[in-house]
């Protein structure tokens, strides 16, 4: 792992399979892949980050997985934890009990928490400030807009935004988000990845030779 200073005058740097930080960062029982990258100010708790994907300034995780190639912008958050409301008082006195002297902890509360995991899908982008509430899932090549909050799944290659988030958009006719997706281009290699990079760069390009068009390809609803 290689730790970079935040106040540093280079915010551009040269990432290594190994995950790079910005420090500081906080990870706690959490799993990170190859030529991650966690900036300034995150938080990444009981979560995984699969290879390619970066965390912006002060995003962060709870109880979530990112897929590959994720771009999570700063200030997101993604499976905040929830507070058990249905008590005579939302306050974490009644679970975290230990730190007020007051007894044990409520460990049934943590073991909720963990069982609303937040499912992100490969190449999902999440906006500046967007939250992702806990349980749901969000599809392969989607946007979260800024300042959505998102509390129902998120279809593959839509874009959702607002409070709470409604899809807005699609990034491509359903037709074309299958063929890519199809590709699931994510498990390339590095060498591959360089190898097409100009196919990257073009849409038209990267169907022609990596995702033909087959009558019977499926549409992504």
């Amino acid at each position: 792992m290689q730790y970079i200073d935040a106040h540093g005058p280079n915010r551009t740097v040269e990432l290594s399979p190994e995950p790079t930080f910005h420090e500081p960062v906080h990870i706690s029982e959490s799993e990170l892949g190859e030529w991650t990258e966690l900036r300034a100010g995150v938080r990444v708790h009981h979560s995984t980050v699969d290879d390619y994907t970066y965390l912006m300034e002060r995003a962060q995780c709870d109880h979530t997985t990112i897929g590959k190639f994720g771009n999570i912008a700063s200030d997101a958050r993604l499976g905040p934890t929830n507070h058990p409301i249905h008590r005579p008082t939302a306050h974490h006195f009644t679970y975290r009990a230990e730190m007020y002297g007051l007894g044990a902890d409520d460990e049934w509360v943590f073991d909720w928490r963990a069982d609303q995991p937040v499912e992100v899908g490969h190449d999902v982008w999440v906006g500046h400030g967007a939250t992702v509430l806990p349980g749901v899932s969000v599809g392969n090549g989607a946007v979260v807009a800024a300042g959505a909050v998102v509390t129902d799944d998120v279809a593959p290659y839509t874009v959702v935004g607002g409070v709470p988030a409604e899809q807005i958009g699609r990034r491509f006719p359903t037709e074309t988000a299958a063929r890519i997706d199809a590709t699931e281009w994510w498990h390339w290699d590095h060498d591959t990845l360089a190898e097409r990079l100009d196919a990257f760069r073009d849409l038209d390009t990267f169907l022609e030779r990596y995702a033909p068009a087959t009558a019977d390809a499926p549409a992504l609803d």
